[in-house]
């Protein structure tokens, strides 16, 4: 008789098993395949607060019967500290390593011990150990991380799954929602096939998805389904003024049974003009901090079962890991392709000085190298930026706002009173186009101030943001001195040409024009998801 084939994810190992101690052995035994460990223990979490051993591939004898303090080993030390905890080698003699007394086992040398947690909470620890010396990269004690995390998701779903109805249609929730989080590795996608896949199957005419931005107190939409394409959507909305915003504050989801009488939504007449009636809204929790929201509505007044409460929850709680997955393997690829950017910005960087090189029209070094530094610091906002966003996408309106507070800082002449302002839209852009139009932005925001304002004292500066459909447009407005007379952008300063230059570069357009008193600079181009 041929043996069964190993299984290739942990998704087909837990979906596969008849049961959750089966499924449990089969994760363990992907993860010790996976780290090439010689032996990998499973404990699962008590309520308090110690560990059960589960599975484990070297003293099956002692499954469900062996049991660690709180905090006690490499694995409680992992799960208290929530990282890898680390030990290369003389494992024996490491104070974190407890061995039960009268255990006889192989001398192994090194271990690794692995929260296994996610968005749900803690679930327990995984300890792997080789008979040899084991001094793991960074790399490989982050993919070692992440598998744990994969553990803890397919874990948690197959509980999820099996509380959400009968056993056949349990397993079919779960194999359908794992495919849809594995199928991609890019998060707009997994998060619109999500939204897809939840109103598909149970008969939502509505369902989105939303973000939270927590420095701005926003809920960002990053995904919908609608079964009228004219449903508007409204790309950011306040956490005080939604539903939405209650849920996130409350941490637990909340149901509207009819959206066109509930006093606490905002937005009766859409309700109304598209047929929009109950909703469930559901928190998107990742280690018990809810980092996103996804609300559902129906055609009509009914109640929601609570086994499509649980199963919505649960796959909230998936899209949360989702989203934390995505970031760490975003951040993989932004380490290993940085040097490429560092490369490409730096020959940017020699091109903009080679072009001041041929212009003569400095009147000194100071002002050279302060056209120079001002190129140099909007490239460095985009990646001051990136380092603080959670996925390989940057914020135009941070960019803008970021550019402005450094043209006021460092450009505005001492007695002139010019506000600034950042309105408008918020554009996501790939690094590529947000590098390109931070330059831009900058050029024409310093053209702003030293140009509009030469001779008057006090004005207004604008910065206004609009995205149609993916054609973004940009405007630098100033209320200062008007454009000489006549004048021609195209040959106009070094600033001009560069702005010239990188709209080409963008696929995009730049006028530059007087508009009921104001000088008006516009950008329009199409927004891009690639690099």
């Amino acid at each position: 008789m041929r043996p069964a084939p190993e299984p290739r994810s942990l998704d087909e190992a837990f979906a596969s098993a008849p049961n959750e101690a089966e499924a449990l052995r089969a994760g363990v035994g992907w993860i010790a395949t996976r780290s090439r460990a010689d032996a990998c223990d499973l404990f699962e979490r008590q309520p308090s607060g110690g560990l059960l051993l589960r599975v484990s591939t070297a003293h099956s004898e002692l499954e469900g019967r062996l049991q660690m303090a709180r905090g006690v080993g490499v694995t409680g030390q992992a799960l208290e500290l929530a990282r890898a905890v680390v030990v290369p080698s003389d494992l024996r003699n490491d104070p974190r390593y407890a061995l039960p007394p009268g255990l006889r086992e192989p001398d192994y040398l090194a271990a690794i011990g692995l929260p296994v947690a996610n968005g749900g909470g803690s679930m327990g620890a995984l300890l792997v150990r080789r008979l040899h010396k084991w001094v793991p990269t960074p790399g490989e004690v982050a993919l070692l991380e992440r598998s744990a995390l994969e553990f803890a998701l397919a874990w948690r779903v197959y509980r999820g799954a099996f509380d959400a109805g009968s056993h056949n249609d349990r397993l079919n929730v779960l194999t359908e929602v794992t495919d849809t989080l594995t199928g991609t590795p890019y998060l707009e996608e997994i998060l619109q096939h999500l939204v897809n896949l939840t109103a598909r199957r149970f008969n939502y005419v509505v369902v989105s998805l939303r973000l939270l931005d927590a420095p701005r107190q926003h809920l960002v939409l990053r995904a919908a389904y609608s079964t009228q394409r004219a449903y508007p959507k409204r790309p950011v909305i306040a956490l005080g003024e939604s539903i939405a915003g209650k849920v996130i504050q409350r941490g637990r989801l909340m149901v509207v049974q009819d959206v066109q009488t509930d006093a606490e939504f905002i937005g009766h007449d859409l309700a109304v003009e598209h047929g929009l009636r109950s909703m469930v809204c559901v928190p998107l929790k990742l280690y018990n901090r809810a980092v996103g929201v996804m609300s559902c509505y129906t055609a009509e007044v009914r109640e929601f079962p609570r086994d499509e409460l649980a199963t919505l929850e649960t796959i909230a709680k998936q899209a949360a890991v989702s989203i934390e997955h995505a970031k760490l393997q975003v951040r993989d690829t932004l380490m290993q392709e940085m040097h490429h950017r560092v490369k490409n910005n730096l020959q940017q960087v020699a091109s903009l000085l080679r072009l001041q090189i041929r212009h003569s029209h400095y009147r000194s070094v100071e002002e050279a190298l302060g056209d120079s530094l001002g190129r140099i610091e909007a490239i460095a906002a985009v990646h001051e930026l990136l380092s603080r966003e959670d996925l390989d996408l940057v914020s135009l309106r941070s960019v803008s706002e970021t550019l402005v507070q450094h043209q006021q800082q460092s450009f505005l002449p001492p007695g002139k009173k010019v506000g600034f302002s950042v309105r408008g839209d918020d554009v996501f852009l790939n690094t590529t186009q947000a590098t390109q139009v931070a330059l831009v932005l900058n050029e024409l925001i310093q053209n702003a101030v030293t140009h509009g304002f030469r001779t008057s004292d006090e004005g207004e500066v604008h910065v206004t943001i609009e995205d149609r459909e993916g054609l973004v447009g940009v405007w630098v407005s100033n209320d200062g001195d008007p454009l000489p007379k006549p004048f021609d952008a195209r040959t106009g300063r070094l600033g001009l040409q560069i702005v010239e230059g990188l709209s080409r570069a963008l696929g995009g357009t730049f006028k530059l024009e007087e508009r009921l008193g104001w000088t008006v600079s516009e950008l329009t181009f199409l927004r891009t998801t690639g690099e």
